[in-house]
């Protein structure tokens, strides 16, 4: 595995940040491993976007182990967030959900269906088993059972008893939300603009009431929702008193001893920050504009004795074809989702290489095949010394951890040319063996596992992101109708691809044969270069490929041709073309 470069020379974003949280981890906790973190609220399906917010610290992380140093990177689970919302398109969920609004994800059933106790465990075990696949270390904290256990017990008391600074704090951003402004032009999706944040970057503040300003909030005993009004608080005995808006119930407790409650967002974040000894954590956009969570946390964090974390603001992620990520939506592709169609590799390459300031889109579409072919191009210059630096660096922390290499596909053929075999053979494996096998008859395909899993990849989105209508059917028998109406220069053309199939059976022979038929015919040599041949030799090479297609598949577009025709055969192609 090439070494990635360590000094702030690189143009690599990932060691500068390591540089820098390195420095200020000495600097605030000597001698300590570094603490770097991340908060996901799994309040519904958690998505690529959300994705963001771990590899964000992971790389960073990663790159520190590399360096030979302790770290480690949390993941909070927000999973005592309040349920704020029945999230749409989610299997096994209906309107009855909405009665459990206000409650904590982990005290909301799970979808039906689900294997999983409550509802934050659903969602959570799909995002811990993508970030295994990911190779994500990471140590994971239910904030569920931090509260419940009494772990913030002090920090809630001491929260109590400063409450009157922590509002001061906020006073000064709580504005009149000015007006929404009109649109003036439809969202569009590469512009992936925080259109709203997550669960528990949206909760209130705890604003002040006519009892005064409480920045915690008790979960009903009756109804066990957070529609709760804190009406008196006690510093001396910690006697709290609450009502509930939505059940009528009220009781006095003692703080001291009571657990079934959690600070308000803005103050549970930068007591976290405080408690954890967080030294990085990124945000994202919606917490990092004036007023938000993050910028507000920053002033509230030294009243629980700590600094603000050092970390970036990121960008949101898109998908192709769809407009900005929310997981309060269904059908938003997760990490689970991608990597049915790609393998970890590309997925940790798409993270690796843009600054968390850039957005960027995740392809579910036919951008995929450019996407894996920019990676394998990739992959060939770091193999022949040519990649530059910062893409040698963004490429190895793609295809390894510092924990070693991520499993590998051991023959990484194009994906484009595995997608259209699995679409072409429509899951017979012993096809698609045949096929991937004459590809190269120098070196074939022993076993369709030499192939995987990329090929299983591929097979996957050809068979879930491809609609009906594009997918590839050879005809049956030959178009007899079309083929006794070629004039005489298409009957030569067809001819000679013909005549030129059985010395030219394999991709690259192909390739040259079907290029070359259209150079022949005009009279060139089938070796001549673009820069030899008039331009009308491309509208003859385009008009020949659609006269392919539609007499072996009825279209005037498909795979790739050279691919087409060794997934049809050679005794089949002669008979589709009329021999």
């Amino acid at each position: 595995m090439p070494i990635v470069a360590q000094s702030t020379e690189t143009t690599d974003w990932v060691s500068r940040f390591a540089d820098e949280v390195i420095e200020e981890s000495e600097r605030r906790a000597p001698g300590k491993p570094v603490v770097v973190a991340s908060g996901l609220s799994p309040s519904g399906p958690i998505h690529l976007g959300n994705l963001r917010e771990v590899m964000t610290p992971h790389l960073v992380a990663d790159e520190i182990r590399r360096r030979g140093r302790e770290v480690r990177h949390l993941i909070s689970w927000d999973d005592y967030d309040r349920y704020r919302k029945v999230p749409a398109g989610v299997p096994g969920v209906d309107e009855s959900w909405a009665e459990h609004i206000g409650k904590p994800l982990t005290s909301v059933p799970a979808p039906k269906g689900s294997s999983y106790p409550n509802w934050a465990e659903h969602f959570k075990a799909a995002m811990v088993e993508a970030l295994a696949q990911l190779g994500v270390e990471f140590d994971g904290i239910s904030q569920t059972a931090q509260y419940t256990s009494g772990a913030y017990r002090e920090q809630i008391l001491h929260a109590m008893k400063h409450r009157h600074d922590i509002d001061a704090i906020l006073a000064q951003y709580r504005t009149k939300k000015a007006p929404k402004k009109q649109q003036q032009k439809a969202v569009d999706e590469a512009e992936l603009e925080a259109e709203e944040g997550s669960g528990a970057a949206s909760e209130d503040d705890g604003s002040s009431g006519s009892a005064g300003y409480f920045p915690y909030k008790p979960y009903c005993g009756g109804c066990g929702k957070d529609l709760t009004t804190v009406t008196s608080y006690d510093d001396d005995t910690t006697e709290l008193s609450y009502t509930c808006t939505a059940c009528g119930f009220a009781e006095t407790v003692r703080l001291s001893e009571f657990d079934r409650g959690k600070l308000v967002w803005k103050v549970d974040w930068p007591m976290r920050w405080a408690y954890e000894g967080v030294i990085f954590e990124p945000s994202g956009v919606d917490h990092s504009s004036p007023g938000s969570s993050f910028q507000v946390g920053g002033q509230i964090v030294p009243i629980f004795g700590g600094e603000q974390p050092i970390g970036p603001m990121y960008a949101f992620v898109g998908i192709s074809g769809m407009a900005k990520m929310s997981s309060s939506r269904g059908g938003v592709p997760t990490p689970s989702d991608a990597l049915k169609i790609m393998e970890p590799q590309l997925l940790r390459w798409l993270y690796a290489r843009r600054r968390p300031n850039q957005s960027f889109k995740i392809a579910f579409d036919q951008e995929i095949q450019r996407l894996y072919d920019e990676w394998d191009k990739l992959a060939a210059k770091v193999a022949d010394g040519s990649a530059l630096p910062a893409d040698v660096a963004a490429y190895t922390r793609a295809v390894g951890t510092a924990a070693g290499e991520l499993p590998k596909t051991p023959r990484p053929l194009p994906y484009r040319t595995l997608a259209s075999v699995a679409d072409i053979t429509a899951g017979h494996a012993d096809q698609a063996l045949r096929i991937l096998s004459e590809l190269d008859p120098e070196q074939p395909l022993a076993s369709l596992d030499e192939a995987r899993p990329r090929y299983d990849r591929a097979e996957a989105w050809i068979n879930t992101y491809v609609p009906a209508d594009q997918r590839t059917i050879v005809r049956e028998e030959p178009d007899a109708e079309l083929l006794k109406s070629l004039d005489e220069a298409s009957r030569q053309s067809v001819r000679l691809l013909l005549d030129g199939l059985a010395d030219h059976w394999s991709l690259d022979g192909l390739t040259h044969l079907v290029y070359g038929v259209p150079k022949v015919q005009a009279g060139f040599s089938a070796d001549a270069t673009p820069k030899e041949l008039p331009p009308e030799i491309k509208t003859a090479q385009r008009t020949f490929f659609a006269l392919l297609y539609h007499l072996l598949v009825g279209r005037d577009t498909g795979p790739r041709l050279p691919t087409l025709l060794l997934a049809v055969g050679q005794e089949r192609v002669r008979t589709l073309l009329g021999e």
